[in-house]
């Protein structure tokens, strides 16, 4: 009875996960189906495991395995990541199937919670992170912050410098911002026009 509970539990948690919160905010089908896959492997592993006899180390080694295989991907955020360490944790709570039973549908409902609402659009809306390179040589911090503050049409809240080069005349710069709506974005002059321009997170659109 307790393993009905825990295998339907596991298959609404996921769904809510995967499609509910993380593909209608995210849009990558990719890995929807990654933390599925994922999430009900785990599940039919612990449960494997928890009727034979198994070590404990060949347990810890399985899923040592699998929370290392997609973590090596250059493409994955880090607000994919925590998608990804909640689909596990969802999986392995299902196999090992806690006792009482209403203890298991506590805890997933608990962890799908937070996920909607520290992923929520309406958290932080405004606050951006990007990797900037300006076609200008930086060498002054507040020189440097009032030109990316001006670029960006944003209040910055931090810039860490990762690289200046005084021969190609180039500065490479992570910044951390709060954009004001009411505030228009500066046209870049010569000094500071945009070379390149990646998001590290995106938000939902």
């Amino acid at each position: 009875m307790i393993t009905t509970i825990a295998i339907a539990t596991n298959v609404a948690a996921i769904t809510v996960l995967a499609y509910a919160l993380y593909f209608r905010r995210h849009r990558r089908r990719d890995l929807m189906l990654s933390y599925v896959a994922l999430n009900t492997g785990v599940m039919a592993v612990t449960i494997a495991l928890s009727s034979v006899e198994a070590g404990i180390g060949l347990g810890l080694g399985l899923f040592g395995i699998l929370s290392i295989i997609r973590l090596r991907s250059d493409q994955i955020t880090q607000q994919e990541i925590a998608y990804y360490f909640t689909a596990l944790a969802l999986g392995l709570l299902a196999g090992l199937r806690p006792e009482p039973a209403w203890l298991m549908p506590l805890l997933s409902a608990l962890m799908l919670i937070v996920m909607a609402v520290v992923d929520s659009p309406l958290l932080a809306r405004n606050h951006r992170r990007q990797t900037l390179t300006l076609d200008r040589a930086y060498a002054d911090e507040t020189e440097l912050r009032a030109a990316v503050a001006a670029l960006l049409g944003a209040s910055t809240v931090r810039v860490e410098l990762l690289e200046l080069d005084l021969v190609r005349e180039t500065t490479v710069v992570d910044v951390r911002y709060r954009r004001d709506p009411a505030r228009p974005t500066g046209r870049p002059t010569a000094d500071q026009r945009l070379v390149a321009e990646t998001a590290a997170d995106r938000m939902p659109a």
